[in-house]
């Protein structure tokens, strides 16, 4: 068991009521001890709440962009509102989980989500597009702290042991947004207002905050703190410009796209530096400084990126290649939702039984069997085997991520465990970016290489009436290419997918949740 989980009155019996006191570790900073949970199981459902508000956003707005669109107009802002969004929630994360570790999870969790709510309320009231980009930087902002302080919080009254049981509930949370996020959508779009569409979240964290308010206490002593400002403004500048970067990577010429990387690089130098002297640092030395950290972060970046490979560009794949409809493409991208909550159930029980490192291997392989099928991914295969492929990979995914992420958090103690799940958070989101804008360079450069007016092209053969009234001898090519420069996304992808087993093996081979179960003796 964990050490900040030292004492659970009356031992196991009293560890399975509904109430519980958590007890200050050594290594806990003087003014914030640990918390108090009157009914342990509330708190969980308050974190299960907040994280599947944090996963519905992504997936209900998407259903309803195209009424937004034709209600506010500004069709040649609308990657602006998923950018900013992304931009907004991934330069706040690590920020986010520092001031956890020092004023405390409830507070900075109620402040992120009231954020995040009066972001949803004015988003609804937009007038026009750039208002509703504007409401979603604050949205994003908020949305920053939902899922890596709910994660903390379960992190500090959870042990590793129980973590790795309960993982394959908590990604489930994902498949379940997945399935009901366009179900909803619809629905609301079909029957209400689209303002409907931001507003649904509203009740959904009313009641996570009410839950939190009444069940999760924290003791706090009050002190002086030295927040690191130039520290916090350099990260936020590096990231912001590296994520811009990344974004806009197909609108940018050569000679911007450099200057934004290199201003980017110099910020988070420098930003590493000033960490080094800071007394209270953005970013605690022992992310740096250990190396399960670094690694289980570093795989994460992988797993990020491998994952946008497989499932950004398969609805492409199965529309304007194979070309089948949306529906048959929406069944084929939710076998990765649906694959991932197993792998990660499995995972949980594999880390009962065995190593952090033998079940990262074991997810890993997965992983790239199921970027084998991918890569020979064919028309003549079908959609099924394109599921198949899709259903694989997510199972892989599930097994190889739970490990890392569960060591993680296990690898500090209460006072840095939220700069911790922060960073590995963050990690994903760059690895995804990454991946995003490098996948999608490869298929529009081999779409341009092979097709003169392809982009164009592609946007109509996507729509099942324009790509019947195309002549056979235009629709064919472009399918040749499409599929072409698909099937080198996937060859990459499945180098990615290799990358993850010499990383899993960097890990301490008898570290497990059972066995040694706090990362400290990886160092």
């Amino acid at each position: 068991m964990a050490p900040e989980l030292v004492s659970i009155a009356h031992g196991n019996s009293r560890a399975r009521s509904e109430s519980m006191t958590v007890e200050t570790s050594q290594t806990t900073p003087p003014q914030v001890q640990h918390p108090v949970i009157t009914g342990r199981s509330w708190v969980l459902a308050a974190m299960i709440i907040t994280i599947f508000m944090s996963a519905l956003e992504g997936t209900i707005v998407a259903t309803a962009m195209p009424t937004i669109i034709s209600a506010l107009g500004g069709f040649d802002l609308f990657s602006w509102v998923f950018t900013a969004y992304l931009l907004a929630m991934a330069i706040s994360t690590p920020i986010y989980g520092r001031l956890a570790d020092l004023y405390g999870r409830k507070r900075v969790l109620l402040w992120a989500t009231a954020l995040f709510l009066a972001g949803s309320i004015l988003c609804g009231f937009a007038t026009g597009m750039v208002e509703l980009i504007v409401y979603r930087v604050f949205q994003g902002i908020g949305a920053g702290a939902l899922f890596p302080i709910a994660l903390t919080i379960i992190g500090d009254i959870y042990s590793p042991v129980e973590r790795a049981r309960i993982q394959g509930a908590l990604a489930s949370i994902w498949a379940v947004a997945a399935v009901l996020g366009p179900t909803v959508g619809a629905a609301v779009i079909a029957h209400l207002s689209w303002a409907m569409i931001f507003w649904v979240n509203v009740p959904i964290g009313l009641v996570a905050v009410a839950i939190v308010v009444l069940t999760f206490h924290e003791k706090i002593r009050h002190r002086e703190h030295r927040i690191d400002v130039l520290g916090a403004a350099l990260m936020t500048l590096g990231i912001f410009l590296l994520m811009f970067a990344l974004v806009q990577v197909s609108a940018l010429s050569v000679a911007t796209l450099a200057g934004l990387v290199a201003t980017a690089v110099v910020a988070l130098v420098l930003f590493f530096f000033r960490e080094r002297r800071a007394p209270e640092p953005m970013m605690p030395a022992i992310i740096w400084q250990t190396p399960v950290i670094v690694t289980g972060n570093a795989a994460t970046v992988v797993i990020g990126a491998a994952l946008m490979g497989t499932t950004a560009f398969l609805p492409l794949y199965v529309q304007g290649v194979m070309g089948r409809s949306a529906l048959v493409a929406g069944f084929a991208l939710t076998a990765i939702s649906i694959g991932w909550p197993l792998g990660s159930a499995v995972a949980g029980r594999l880390l009962l039984r065995m190593s952090y490192r033998t079940t990262a291997v074991a997810g890993g392989v997965f992983v790239c069997l199921g970027a084998l099928v991918m890569i020979f991914l064919d028309p003549s295969r079908g959609a099924l085997w394109a599921g198949f492929g899709a259903a694989l990979t997510g199972f892989g995914f599930g097994i190889c991520y739970t490990p890392y992420f569960v060591l993680v958090q296990s690898s500090v103690d209460w006072a840095d465990r939220g700069a911790a799940t922060a960073s590995n958070v963050f990690a994903r989101t760059i690895g995804q970016a990454v991946g995003t804008a490098a996948f999608g360079g490869i298929l529009n450069l081999g779409v341009a290489e092979h097709v003169a007016g392809g982009g164009d092209l592609l946007n109509r053969i996507l729509d099942p009436e324009q790509r019947a009234g195309m002549p056979p001898d235009i629709v064919a090519p472009l399918m040749r290419a499409v599929a072409e420069s698909l099937h080198n996304v996937y060859l990459i992808n499945g180098l990615l997918a290799v990358v993850l087993l010499p990383l899993a093996l960097r890990l301490p081979k008898h570290l497990g949740v059972n066995r040694g179960a706090e990362g400290k003796a990886g160092r």
